[in-house]
């Protein structure tokens, strides 16, 4: 958050709503948001009306400043909808390589809130946004995706109607500041994956009314599984006001601080009464008798209560914030969540749509995303280089889905941009440090703003390690990685991203990096430039005691041949028991990038009958098998053929059951044909998190068939399907190469 004018601003965070948290697969619904919420011209249809931050609730009084805005820039003025970026379609303007943009809209500020303070709050604006009320300066503040929020309340008093002018500056040259994927002119390294400039605001706009002293930046952590610690500032007329914090959930009793117990109205829970120290600082810890664990099966939340001053008249202010009990943590080679196995199956997403850029067009579009995850068998959304609005992080608080989150950086180091990017991780950890659902704070990608050059360059190497450091120290309950994918200095997690079209060379190399007889891998940074990039930076780098996994891989052109590689290279991965997980490139095509497992609009590809909640299962099977091409595993066997299994699982007990094939026509998915088994295997065992001995099933030939595919599935004694893939029996052809140029 940026400085401001001292008279007329308090840097603060930003808070929520006050809807319960929903059951896992409830369908979704907007935030409880009272009718006069809306400032807008009767008649117009406010995009994102809901309350922007339902993880920490102040709906009660708030009015959204989404909507149509006066914007003034060197091509004249005309009209644009906020919070859609400048460049996008649904902004009414679409310029991209605009640098600067004024907003400008007359609000009013309602007569109930007299008495309040009168807070303007920015989800974000990209870069710089000088905000003037009445042409009053209140505030300017610099970073494209924090959050920043200014007390208005001596130039916006109630009852009044004042004019709101927000000036931005958003540089085309974006190399030397925190813009993620965004493109930059002069285009710098990474241009051939980035996308379309996201400028000017792109997140809600709102004013709410809070108290004369009020609870600013606060944390909730429920790390220990047994209690809350709570921790914040006061702010206002008396920093030193009492705050009185409590849980509001009937099925969790609490005990306060000094282990007293007790009723607290109908929510069963007790009070806590904290004294800020004279800068308004507090601290506290909310016992409960009966904790209630957040999880991906059972995304328990709580909601905590905390409130300054008394009664219920302007004076007094209420925030309702959400959190909830769990525990990441490193054991060894392992990552455990609540004291229990985890392994990361987790899916990349970009967080980009069509029309409206990285803004999501409604609400039900960041549900979906979640949903779709789920749908295909992931557990985890790496948000990749982009700090996601908080109601997306609050969808997946409750709806149980794992996220690593990671911000923004620049394309080329100096110190300055270094400095730049470090900036922005209080503000990301006070944000959103109270989310159960983040389990992974990553930070640097691929050596992104440092050149590509820790290995040849201490001083980058250097930067990554400070990174770390400093976030560190902001928040130490979640396992950090430095330098995603690449070449890592320090870090609580070894991960790698790795891209082969080749299956055989995927598997020769999975596995070396699996029992560690090779550390780095090729990749191709342009089309004449390939760099075996390290796992580690240095040789005195620890390797083993840390969890290693992979969190980019994909490949191949057409939607057949992804599904092709999904399929095959995920069992790769499953086969090596030292590997934590990983993470799949990607969930959705953007723009150029056509990669998605839906398509741009969120639509469903054809996968040849894949489904990729088979291959993401908790359970899976592993053949030997080194498939040829898309289409045509291996040639059409006409013989017997022995085909060798093994399954990979990760539940919490062993399993076991047999192994069994049979032959359906070519592409049939599960379920379009009987398929009687034509071949079965003895009986099959496997532990948790280890790979089961081979087992051989012999299978009969398909008969004189062009090709067919081979259903192969792990099914328990009930007849209980456990497991399933597929193979693929087609002509293997030489690739066609007619009319290509011969050199010699």
């Amino acid at each position: 958050m940026s400085p401001a004018t001292p008279s007329a601003t308090d840097v603060v965070a930003v808070p929520a709503e006050t809807t319960e948290p929903s059951a896992p697969n409830a369908p979704v619904t907007s935030s409880t948001t009272p009718s006069a919420s809306t400032a807008a011209p009767a008649g117009v249809v406010v995009p994102k009306p809901e309350y922007p931050r339902p993880d920490r609730d102040r709906s009660a009084a708030w009015l959204t400043l989404n909507g149509p805005w006066d914007f003034e820039s060197e091509y004249g003025t005309t009209t644009i909808t906020v919070p859609f970026a400048w460049e996008t379609e649904a902004s009414g303007v679409q310029r991209t390589w605009l640098e600067r943009g004024t907003y400008r809209r007359s609000i009013a500020v309602p007569a109930e809130w007299d008495g309040s303070r009168v807070l303007l709050c920015f989800g974000a604006v990209h870069h710089q946004a000088r905000v003037l009320v009445d042409d009053v300066e209140v505030g300017v503040h610099v970073g494209g995706y924090t959050s920043f929020e200014l007390d208005v309340t001596t130039v916006a008093a109630p009852g009044t109607s004042v004019v709101l002018t927000v000036e931005v500056e958003a540089p085309a040259d974006k190399r030397s500041i925190p813009h993620g994927k965004q493109r930059s002119i002069p285009r710098d390294d990474y241009d051939g994956v980035s996308f379309t400039p996201t400028s000017g605001i792109w997140q809600s706009v709102w004013l709410e009314a809070r108290g004369r002293s009020y609870v600013a930046e606060f944390a909730l952590r429920g790390d220990s599984l047994t209690g809350i610690e709570v921790s914040g500032t006061v702010v206002g007329d008396e920093p030193t006001t009492p705050v009185r914090v409590r849980v509001l959930d009937e099925a969790s009793g609490t005990t306060g601080a000094d282990g007293s117990s007790g009723a607290a109205g109908s929510a069963g829970a007790t009070a806590l009464v904290l004294e800020p120290d004279a800068t308004g600082r507090f601290a506290g810890r909310l016992e409960l008798t009966d904790p209630h664990l957040w999880s991906p099966d059972d995304p328990h939340l709580y909601r905590v209560e905390l409130t300054t001053g008394t009664g219920a008249g302007a004076a007094a202010d209420r925030v309702v914030a959400t959190t909830g009990l769990r525990r990441i943590a490193v054991e060894g080679d392992h990552l455990t969540l609540n004291g229990e196995r985890l392994y990361v199956r987790g899916v990349l997403d970009q967080g980009y749509w069509p029309r409206t850029g990285l803004t999501a067009p409604d609400d039900d579009a960041l549900v979906l995303d979640l949903e779709l995850a789920r749908r295909h068998g992931y557990n985890l959304v790496r948000k990749h280089i982009k700090l996601e609005e908080p109601r997306w992080l609050h969808h997946a608080d409750r709806l149980g889905m794992l996220v690593w989150s990671e911000p923004p950086a620049p394309s080329r180091y100096s110190v300055e941009a270094a400095a730049a990017f470090e900036a922005q991780l209080p503000d990301l950890v006070e944000r959103d440090g109270s989310h159960p659902s983040i389990v992974v704070w990553g930070l640097y990608n691929e050596e992104w703003g440092l050149d590509w050059d820790i290995p040849g360059s201490p001083e980058r190497a250097e930067a990554a390690a400070h990174a770390y450091d400093v976030m560190r120290l902001l928040d130490a309950s979640r396992p950090i990685v430095e330098n995603s994918g690449w070449s890592h200095v320090r870090t609580d997690l070894v991960d790698w991203h790795y891209y082969d079209a080749d299956p055989a060379a995927w598997a020769a190399n999975v596995a070396a990096l699996a029992d560690g007889s090779r550390e780095d891998f090729p990749v191709m940074l342009g089309p004449d430039f390939t760099v075996d990039k390290s796992l580690y930076g240095s040789s005195d780098h620890p390797r083993a005691g840390i969890p290693v996994l992979n969190s980019e891989y994909g490949s191949g052109f057409t939607n057949l041949e992804r599904a092709w590689h999904l399929r095959w290279q995920t069992q790769e991965l499953r086969r090596h028991d030292r590997f934590a997980g990983y993470v799949y490139t990607e969930l959705a095509d953007v723009e150029h990038e056509m990669a998605g497992l839906v398509d741009a609009d969120r639509r469903e590809k054809d996968r040849g009958g894949l489904d990729p909640a088979d291959v993401n299962a908790t359970t899976v099977l592993v053949l030997d098998v080194v498939p040829a091409a898309a289409g045509a595993d291996v040639p059409v066997p006409t013989q017997p053929w022995d085909l060798v299994a093994r399954v990979s699982h990760h539940g919490p007990a062993e399993v076991r059951g047999r192994v069994r094939a049979a032959w359906v026509s070519a592409g049939a998915p599960f379920g379009a044909e009987p398929g009687t088994a034509a071949a079965e295997s003895g009986p099959v065992g496997a532990e948790p998190f280890v790979l089961s001995s081979p087992t051989t099933i012999r299978v009969p030939a398909p008969g004189p068939v062009a090709s067919a595919r081979l259903h192969v599935w792990l099914a328990d004694d009930a007849g209980a399907v456990l497991a399933r893939t597929f193979v693929d029996a087609g002509p293997i052809e030489r690739p066609n190469r007619r009319g290509a140029r011969t050199t010699g």
